[in-house]
């Protein structure tokens, strides 16, 4: 029992209460603080720390959320160590069972001890001491309670015995009172000071913790000595527990960071504490954990310090694992890799030759020249896109181009099908915040643009649904709407594409990370000066999403998607399927299959087309589309009043033209002919270019207003 009478101060108190108690038999009332229910209290008991477990229930992540204290969920009394118990009861209320909130022996005992003068007596019980934390307003200060604090505190302690049990009570003393230093309730002091459960504590761990409770913050000999006493001077071994458990670091919280960047995603900074239930998979979670950070330590000589990985369910869009950061660097692990934008590299080929498929501008038989190629910009410059190896390889089929990854063929193929639509349909994909088009021009067929890992995972597994998205979820069970982005049959034919190991050889051998056993269809990309590489790919069931890189922005070095991010998607694969098949996918109705015989090669092989493309042989190069290059569609342009009129022109200009001559038209006024340069005086006003032949035939057409 705590001693209240240990100074004078504290007898005059006591001297004082038994002057009230004497008001109280005459009528003399106080307001008393109302009484809380004891499902109220447990109800609103929380964790200092938000919790992000896994869909198993597994505990993946645990941060501190609340510093005013810290705290482990609610003990029931059932499961707290019957020896805490009775230490506990030894210590601050021996007959807590017997009184009815006040133990009016203890008084008549401390004022006798007053009055005799002898050493004083607390008088205390736990249900007084219990009102102080659920009564702010009754809570010690430093110079101790007043009188009327005091008798305040006794009335609240007997109207909570009315309404709560015994049991009640004592469990909520243990799980609200502080015994050490920051740490509240029973479950969280055994699991910082004794890495235990409360159900686990033996006798000497239980009182050391009942010496606490009378000082927190007492020192470990005053502690040692109130144990002591507890233990019916059995204190052998009692100091050196004492010294473990109270020197600090204590071994509270027993943190997990297995998902660190998720738990950033799904916590509400405005949440004191809570605990997220999630669709990630602990175990998968763990292993590519390990599986990135193997991987970066093995290339830190090639300056390869960090990755980030997601594993998305192909179905539902349910995440199953989601690795922002390999960890390796202090100051980087707090980027999330997943959410940060990067280069795409050649990560955004499949969407430019799947756009122009199902546009029936090509098909995956189509000749396209891999060969030096020379493109206007808008500066007045020249675009001359390469080869990741520096070499060309003459005419190529769209399939090996795309299988292989070859730059020119993919540049010839957005000029076909126009940055414009692209950008269009890299919205309709899911990916945000993408630049004009004239910002990239066709450079954007190489992944000139900035994008997520997370947008492409979910791109990637958009083909692997058959051209059908839905948004990436954290929830299990997640119900959302889905969309029909790309035709079913030419999100196929660049899935067996991608899914094509013969096809992929002219740029990465027969032999390599990208070849598994087992269905998969999968992409690399490298952005400019190796800053950045990726590997995306996908199986019947699951899309993985790798990236690899710095997030300095360094470049590596000699770090390719094969050897950076390829490894990484490759192991990850080989865990999800271990003892589970994927199945390549049917062809679409719309997706027939043609024999096709090469030339010059004079191959012959089966293709996929779409219905109304399928041709027996090709034996030509395509022909760029004729495309209006400058102005782009939308542009805005205006006059500057300080410059003169006569030197403000305009260039029109055009890709695709090759020996063919063909006439500008603006506002269906003929204006001139394509085989010579054209420079227009502007006037403000809206106006509609468009490009013809000689015979009428519209190619191209744009739209942009002049202010």
């Amino acid at each position: 029992m705590r001693h209240l009478l240990s100074t004078p101060k504290q007898a005059i108190l006591w001297a004082g209460m038994i002057f009230i108690l004497a008001l109280s038999i005459t009528g003399f009332t106080l307001a008393i603080p109302e009484v809380p229910s004891f499902d109220d209290i447990r109800d609103s008991h929380k964790s200092s720390e938000s919790t992000l477990l896994d869909r198993h229930g597994e505990v993946l992540h645990v941060s501190r959320s609340d510093f005013s204290g810290r705290r482990l969920n609610w003990t029931p009394l059932s499961d707290i160590s019957p020896a805490l118990i009775d230490k506990v009861l030894r210590a601050e209320d021996q007959r807590f069972f017997d009184h009815e909130g006040v133990d009016f022996l203890a008084i008549a005992k401390a004022a006798s001890a007053l009055l005799t003068l002898d050493r004083p007596r607390g008088a205390s019980t736990i249900t007084m001491q219990l009102t102080g934390v659920l009564a702010p307003s009754l809570a010690p200060r430093s110079s101790g309670r007043s009188i009327l604090q005091k008798w305040r505190q006794m009335r609240m302690a007997w109207d909570l015995e009315q309404t709560w049990t015994k049991r009640e009570i004592l469990e909520s003393y243990l799980n609200l009172i502080t015994y050490r230093s920051e740490l509240k309730g029973i479950a969280a002091a055994s699991k910082a000071l004794f890495a235990k459960a409360p159900s686990g504590l033996n006798t000497p761990e239980s009182a050391i913790l009942a010496a606490l409770i009378r000082g927190p913050n007492a020192n470990k000999a005053r502690v040692e000595k109130r144990a002591c006493l507890l233990l019916v001077d059995d204190c052998e071994g009692l100091k050196d527990l004492i010294t473990s458990a109270l020197t600090p670091p204590y071994q509270f919280p027993p943190l997990a960071h297995a998902a660190y960047h998720a738990f950033q995603r799904l916590h509400d900074p405005n949440t004191s504490s809570e605990t997220i239930l999630s669709t990630l998979d602990g175990p998968l979670q763990h292993f590519v954990n390990e599986t990135v950070r193997g991987q970066v330590a093995g290339l830190t000589d090639q300056n390869l310090q960090d990755a980030a990985v997601l594993v998305v369910d192909n179905k539902s869009g349910e995440i199953l694992a989601y690795v922002g950061s390999s960890g390796s660097l202090s100051d980087a692990q707090y980027v999330d890799g997943v959410q940060a934008r990067r280069q795409a590299g050649s990560t955004l080929k499949p969407f430019v030759y799947g756009l122009a498929i199902e546009r029936k501008y090509l098909t995956a038989a189509t000749l396209l020249e891999d060969g030096a190629i020379e493109i206007p910009i808008s500066a007045g410059g020249v675009y001359r896109p390469r080869n990741y190896d520096s070499t060309f390889h003459g005419p190529v089929t769209v399939r090996e181009a795309l299988a292989s990854s070859l730059n020119t063929p993919a540049v010839r193929a957005i000029l076909t099908v126009g940055t414009n639509e692209v950008v269009k349909r890299l919205n309709a994909l899911g990916f945000k915040n993408l630049m004009a088009p004239e910002f990239y021009g066709a450079s954007l067929a190489l992944g000139s643009a900035d994008v997520t890992l997370w947008e492409l995972t979910n791109a990637y597994r958009t083909l692997a649904n058959g051209g059908r998205t839905t948004p990436l979820t954290f929830k299990v069970n997640d119900k959302t709407n889905s969309a029909h982005v790309q035709s079913e049959g030419a999100s196929y034919i660049i899935t067996s594409i991608l899914s094509d190991r013969l096809a992929r050889a002219l740029g990465f051998g027969l032999s390599s990370p990208l070849n598994t056993p087992y269905f998969s269809a999968v992409k690399t990309g490298t952005s400019k000066d190796m800053r950045d590489n990726w590997t995306i790919g996908y199986s019947s069931d699951y899309t993985v999403g790798v990236w690899a890189g710095n997030f300095s922005g360094q470049p590596m070095w000699n770090v390719s998607g094969v050897s950076g991010a390829a490894p990484i998607w490759r192991t990850i694969m080989d865990y999800l399927h271990r003892d589970r098949q994927s199945v390549p996918p049917s062809p679409s109705p719309d997706v027939v299959t043609q024999t096709v015989s090469h030339h010059p090669s004079g191959r012959t092989v089966e293709e996929f087309f779409l219905d109304g493309t399928q041709q027996g042989q090709v034996s030509t190069v395509l022909k760029q589309r004729a495309k209006i290059i400058y102005p782009t569609n939308d542009t805005l342009l205006s006059v500057d009043p300080d410059i003169p009129a006569s030197l403000q022109k305009i260039h029109f200009q055009a890709s695709g033209l090759g020996d063919r001559d063909f006439i500008w038209q603006l506002n269906k006024t003929k204006m001139g002919q394509t085989n010579q340069p054209f420079y227009w005086s502007p006037a403000p006003g809206h106006y509609t270019l468009s490009l013809i032949t000689a015979s009428g035939e519209q190619m191209d057409e744009v739209r942009f207003t002049v202010r």
